[in-house]
């Protein structure tokens, strides 16, 4: 072999290692400075951040104003302002209908901040999220049970809260909404004649929501279904609490009337869990 040309060869193997390490190095350094520069280019002040999220939440660019304020909780953890920013942040994405995205805000700022000022504001945001999604009483209820407990930690946790008038008209609501499903499917058995199955969804508006718009009708169904069964005590004794409560209703006129065709009246039952709801029913009126 021609030694000039053994020479460059030994000299190109040579090279051929500190050719790549240049270029290796090269590459590093060039990823190093694009990682660095956007990293200096995201990281702003937490108060600059903070205040530009209220900005946008303000003028209703509330999907600008949710990702300010998840910068802040991102890029200043555990400061202040990342505390006030996660429940703000929830705030904004319940507005923009992001109830998911609120609700994960709302339960971490619970798990990491239960005592905090905005605590009772966290959980008056989780009780939004869940009462914005309430079927109506012909499908199921979960989100009305979500949304009582949501606010009932607001009543009892927080009771000198701003939010406590509204958590306790929203448990109201919700607890109606309740009522009014077992009511649906009580109408549905009696309709089928199933009085049994009809009764014990009356029975449970009574003795579980006796605040609630629904116990009037329950009262005068459970009369027609007892009477419907020969169970004259019973149907009797729901007409009494009936008249007690809502003596110028025209469910008890109608309740009246129906144990008037069987030679029966109203008549209390002494110890008969009828008896005991007809004073929860009275107690209840006003109250959550």
């Amino acid at each position: 072999m021609n030694t000039g040309l053994a020479h460059r060869a030994r000299m190109a193997l040579l090279l051929v290692p500190i050719a790549s390490a240049i270029a290796i190095s090269g590459c590093a350094s060039k990823d190093d400075d694009i990682d660095l520069n956007a990293y200096v280019d995201t990281i702003e002040p937490a108060d600059v951040l903070y205040n530009q999220a209220l900005a946008n939440l303000n003028s209703g660019r509330l999907a600008e104003a949710a990702k300010k304020f998840d910068a802040v909780d991102r890029q200043h953890p555990y400061s202040e302002f990342a505390r006030k920013s996660l429940v703000m942040g929830a705030f904004a994405n319940y507005r923009a209908g992001k109830y998911d995205d609120a609700l994960a805000m709302t339960k971490r700022y619970i798990a990491l901040y239960p005592t905090q000022p905005e605590a009772a504001y966290a959980y008056y945001i989780t009780g939004l999220c869940y009462y914005r999604q309430i079927p109506d009483v012909t499908r199921e209820q979960s989100m009305s049970r979500r949304s009582i407990a949501a606010f009932s930690e607001v009543v009892e946790r927080f009771p000198d809260s701003e939010y406590v008038e509204d958590s306790k008209a929203k448990i109201r609501f919700g607890r109606d909404q309740l009522a009014g499903k077992e009511m649906q499917v009580g109408r549905y058995y009696l309709e089928r004649k199933e009085y049994l199955a009809a009764i014990k969804r009356f029975r449970v508006v009574v003795e579980q929501y006796s605040n609630t718009r629904h116990v009037e009708e329950a009262l005068a169904r459970l009369v027609e279904a007892n009477f419907a069964l020969g169970l004259t005590n019973e149907a009797q004794a729901a007409a009494a609490v009936l008249g007690q409560n809502y003596p110028d209703s025209q469910w008890y006129k109608d309740s009246y009337k129906l144990l008037q065709s069987g030679g029966l009246e109203p008549r209390e039952s002494a110890g008969s869990w009828l008896s005991k709801a007809a004073t929860a029913i009275t107690g209840g009126k006003d109250g959550v």
